[in-house]
């Protein structure tokens, strides 16, 4: 994997990630998901011409999510765009086919001229194991499998294989190849460390999403990570966080803004799943300096996202702009003040350490 156009720890690069939030219309109630995807894609441009290094857009199936199939969404904005790499966060790999994601990909990777990559996972959302017939008692034993099959295929020879969770192969080949000869692919992993080894184990960049707590906790995981990625004979691979917030002109702004939707975004799936609701209190010991929430003006974001990419050794920092109802609005001028202001400030920080 060239780790030039992906990020180094001296040189990172710095992305922007959406679910496809859906926001709530001048009635009060949710717009139209198909409005919600076109946003998306007006986001994923303006990103491109601000100078965001990479986009992500998550794989969901609920109603406030309105991305189903991201690289759908993605080619819609290779089309209208120049330089931006174009990602996932994440492909649910589990409730997927292997092969299918790879020439999925590898086509987008034709569309956008190289600048396609795909970041796999087990999914912190489950609605997509029922809706395409698999079964939850078999979720480690479906992703296990898949991944191993999938980083066969970014080979681009021949395949044999077999497993428990789908037919085997006889030295198939998966189409279109990439001009580069390799897919970019990354794990995503949510903090459990035997999804950190096993992505060290096939050689795979490392994406951690980082959500609640403190980017400090993580720093076990990439040095466990880094660890057996020596230990597999690998060299040094990416590593990358995703973090959520939101950008504006002062820290009480940014605040205003992002709050009542962070706040009603996280009620909604924690009711589901048992979460105590969020506090204020909660929500400002996370926006704090060493918090989960990058959520300020763009010099407070900016430090903020310096202090984490040399906390964990970052190769690209991911931060995840959308949050619930929050509106299209706010998420452009967001997006612009990232690119404008921010990124620039993080490298000159970083370069004057």
């Amino acid at each position: 994997m060239d780790t030039d156009i992906l990020g180094t720890p001296q040189a990172p690069t710095f992305g922007l990630d959406t679910f496809g939030d859906v926001e709530n219309g001048a009635d009060g109630q949710p717009i139209a998901q198909a409005e919600a995807i076109r946003q998306v894609v007006a986001e994923g441009v303006l990103a491109d011409r601000v100078g965001v290094d990479y986009f992500g857009v998550g794989e969901h199936h609920r109603p406030e999510m309105a991305v189903s199939s991201p690289d759908v969404v993605l080619a819609a904005i290779a089309a209208r765009t120049e330089r931006i790499r174009l990602g996932t966060g994440v492909t649910v790999l589990s409730s997927d086919d292997p092969v299918r994601v790879y020439e999925r990909f590898a086509t987008l990777d034709a569309l956008s001229r190289g600048r396609a990559e795909v970041t796999l996972g087990r999914g912190s959302f489950t609605e997509s194991f029922p809706l395409f017939g698999y079964s939850l008692a078999d979720y480690e034993v479906l992703f296990a499998e898949k991944l191993d099959l999938f980083t066969r295929l970014l080979d681009e020879k021949p395949v044999s294989w077999a497993g428990t969770v789908r037919p085997p192969l006889d030295g198939a080949q998966a189409y279109p190849l990439t001009e580069s000869g390799r897919l970019p692919a990354w794990v995503g992993v949510g903090g459990t460390p035997q999804s950190v080894v096993r992505a060290a184990a096939y050689g795979l960049p490392l994406v951690m999403a980082v959500i609640g707590g403190s980017p400090e906790r993580f720093a076990p995981l990439a040095a466990l990570y880094r660890r057996a990625l020596r230990e597999a004979g690998h060299d040094e691979l990416p590593v990358a966080m995703h973090s959520p917030g939101h950008i504006a002109e002062t820290d009480d702004l940014a605040v205003a803004q992002h709050f009542p939707h962070h706040q009603a975004s996280f009620a909604k799936i924690g009711a589901e799943r048992g979460w105590s609701p969020m506090t204020r209190a909660d929500y400002d010991a996370m926006a704090g300096p060493t918090g989960a929430l990058f959520v300020g003006s763009p010099e407070t974001v900016a430090r903020k996202i310096a202090w984490a990419v040399r906390t964990l050794g970052l190769s690209r920092f991911q931060l995840k702009y959308s949050a619930g109802p929050l509106p299209h609005e706010h998420r452009m001028a967001s997006i612009r003040l990232y690119g404008d202001r921010v990124i620039p400030r993080v490298r000159e920080l970083l370069a004057t350490a």
